[in-house]
């Protein structure tokens, strides 16, 4: 079955010449024995973990072979005949589906609230710098750089009320990747939830979303952060927290970071959608917590692109949005810092 791959460079995440730092499920000791049900496998070009507890028998599999395949079909830019890909190729017949209003009026919302530094258009740049599925730009110069940015901007695009997207320019390039991912594990849970599933813990690439309880501890579910030096050995995190009705997303790795030279400050590189250069950012990874995946996995890819100054400026203005991030210092420390929401789940 042909997958989003979400591993992929195109996913704005990935335009910080990073790989997603993974989260890693916190083993718990079992109080008791309770009957949980317990699926692995492989979906949109990574791994997933769905454990959840329920008093009948539930048909998982078939069911997320349909939902992968329906969001594929929708959002996938690696299959040539999905809804986005006929609309990239400049079809403005397509008329999306519920999937695609739902991910693409969330990425209107924090594409608005960042000021631009999410922007699902900016695809046509991380092609041209050699980190996406097409050929790069041998050199970009000035000319070439305004060429490309008059390609980026989804205040360019705009979806009618019948469905169809329109787009100021036919070669605008529309990629859900830094977000379809948390969206997809919310579709899982609501299908859980749909079928009367209170308690559940769903992990897909290091994106997870929880509800309820593990019952087998009696307490909230635990999740934790790898630990700076790259360890996951359980008893080596960088943070344990415990996650109820909520979702939490990880972007950035702060294992790859550079060096500078000459201050010893650590960087990452990350394409401004603004300027269209890739440029230096001291924010090296954000972890974020909301009230569902598909928001989560927006906001932390945004933050990568905004840097740790206006990352934190912006935290103050957005209500239900937690965040734990490690950022480099002047002086070349890797230092924390996070919100008081997120520090009251941090198991000490």
């Amino acid at each position: 079955m042909p997958l989003i791959k979400i591993d992929h460079f195109i996913q704005m995440k990935r335009i910080t010449f990073l790989l997603l730092s993974v989260l890693v499920l916190v083993s718990c000791n079992s109080k008791s024995e309770v009957e949980s049900h317990i699926y692995t496998g492989e979906a949109l070009g990574t791994t997933y973990m769905v454990k959840y507890t329920s008093d009948r028998e539930i048909d998982f599999e078939k069911s997320l072979d349909s939902i992968l395949d329906t969001i594929n079909s929708s959002m996938s830019t690696y299959i040539t005949k999905s809804d986005i890909s006929r609309i990239n190729r400049g079809d403005s017949t397509v008329k999306v589906d519920k999937h695609f209003v739902k991910v693409f009026n969330a990425s209107d919302k924090i594409f608005r609230e960042s000021n631009g530094f999410f922007d699902p258009t900016v695809g046509v740049l991380v092609n041209a710098y050699g980190f996406g599925p097409e050929k790069p730009v041998k050199q970009i110069d000035s000319i070439k750089l305004d060429s490309l940015r008059n390609l980026v901007g989804f205040n360019k695009i705009r979806l009618n009320e019948d469905g169809r997207v329109l787009k100021d320019n036919p070669a605008i390039y529309l990629d859900f990747n830094a977000i379809a991912k948390g969206y997809t594990i919310d579709v899982i849970a609501e299908y859980l939830e749909a079928n009367n599933v209170e308690n559940y813990l769903i992990e897909l690439g290091g994106e997870l979303r929880a509800s309820g309880k593990n019952l087998k501890s009696d307490s909230d579910w635990v999740v934790g952060i790898d630990n700076i030096s790259g360890t996951r050995k359980p008893d080596n995190f960088q943070a344990k927290v415990t996650l109820s009705n909520a979702a939490m997303a990880t972007s950035g790795n702060y294992r790859k970071y550079r060096t500078d030279s000459l201050t010893g400050q650590k960087f990452v590189h990350t394409i401004n959608p603004i300027t269209g250069k890739a440029e230096r950012s001291n924010l090296l990874s954000a972890s974020v917590i909301a009230e569902n995946c598909m928001l989560a996995d927006g906001y932390a890819t945004a933050f990568m692109a905004l840097g740790f100054d206006k990352t934190r400026k912006l935290l103050k203005d957005l209500d239900g949005v937690e965040a734990y991030i490690l950022y480099s210092s002047k002086e070349g420390q890797i230092k924390v810092f996070n919100t008081s929401g997120f520090q009251k789940l941090i198991l000490e």
